[in-house]
């Protein structure tokens, strides 16, 4: 699998903010603003996670992650959460998605939260600012985009492992010395 790129995700989001705010004008006349909100941003998670999930080489979990989704996203427009709280809960849900098939430590999990909570501040922002469906969609995931950022290994754990592997190695091969010295001696 081909490693999802900045320059991907400048793209998406673009598309994502495009089609959304295209979306959203195209049904304000049928129904409630909130509900297609709530809408957007339930399908925008679905198309975000399908596409981390289509860059990652994980291959297990897949079907059970979407049915995560599917649960978590019915149950949050059944029990009608604030809009904020609604929006917090697929940011959480992209997180997680990203910490499952795309990181590889505790550390770069945390450090995508942190970016997480920062695209939601750039949204709300843009929101506050502009008014704009669009420049909010846009500043969420242009901010996302940058998860590609993100270490795949923190310099310092990484050394600590390559040094527990070097001292296994070492005493495995100090064992197999003393093993054949034990059987030739015999």
């Amino acid at each position: 699998m081909k490693q999802p790129t900045f320059l991907e995700g400048v793209v998406l989001a673009l598309v994502a903010a495009t089609s959304g705010s295209l979306l959203f004008s195209a049904l304000t006349s049928v129904l409630p603003s909130d509900s297609i909100l709530r809408m957007l941003i339930s399908l925008l998670s679905l198309v975000y996670i399908g596409y981390l999930m289509s860059r990652s080489r994980e291959r297990l979990g897949r079907i059970t992650a979407l049915s995560a989704w599917v649960l978590a996203t019915v149950t949050s427009i059944m029990l009608s959460p604030s809009l904020f709280l609604f929006v917090s809960l697929h940011s959480g849900f992209v997180w997680l998605i990203r910490s499952l098939y795309i990181h590889s430590g505790v550390l770069s999990a945390v450090a995508d939260l942190a970016l997480t909570a920062l695209s939601l501040t750039a949204a709300v922002w843009a929101a506050l600012q502009t008014s704009s469906l669009f420049f909010s969609i846009w500043c969420f995931f242009l901010t996302q985009a940058l998860f590609v950022a993100i270490p795949k290994g923190w310099p310092g754990v990484w050394q600590r492992k390559e040094a527990m592997e070097d001292s296994f190695h070492q005493a495995y091969q100090t064992a197999q010395k003393a093993l054949s010295k034990l059987i030739s001696s015999q």
